[in-house]
């Protein structure tokens, strides 16, 4: 069902796209440009609604429909995405032997031995 939402709606979104670009405007006569008689169509009367105008309507109606029902469809879903997400494994300790350099090129100073303190020679003052 939900598929069939999303294809009538794509087809009602380019047809309604190419029914609004087949129109002509309502101030589209040269005469309306100039001051002519057609003026008066721009502000006042519509006049009888045209078999574009009456499709434009009923394209906006179903495109209105389709897009609250996928918006609720969306909504109203019991599954969440993160439910299916599975967290990484957890890192395994390798023994000490098997630990790599530190980074830098510096070797990593063993556990057992302390960082030798700096004597009084090293910094004179």
């Amino acid at each position: 069902m939900h598929v069939l939402i999303i294809i009538i709606h794509l087809f009602v979104c380019f047809s309604l796209i190419g029914i609004v670009l087949l129109q002509t405007g309502k101030g589209a006569s040269m005469g309306a440009m100039f001051g002519g008689a057609g003026n008066q169509t721009l502000f006042g009367n519509t006049g009888a609604s045209t078999f574009l105008g009456k499709i434009t309507t009923v394209a906006a109606v179903v495109f209105m429909v389709t897009s609250l029902s996928l918006a609720y469809i969306s909504k109203s879903g019991d599954k969440s995405v993160i439910e299916e997400f599975q967290p990484p494994a957890a890192e395994q300790s390798l023994p000490a032997d098997q630990v790599p350099p530190a980074q830098g090129g510096e070797q990593a100073a063993p556990d057992d031995q302390a960082p030798a303190a700096p004597s009084a020679d090293d910094n004179p003052q």
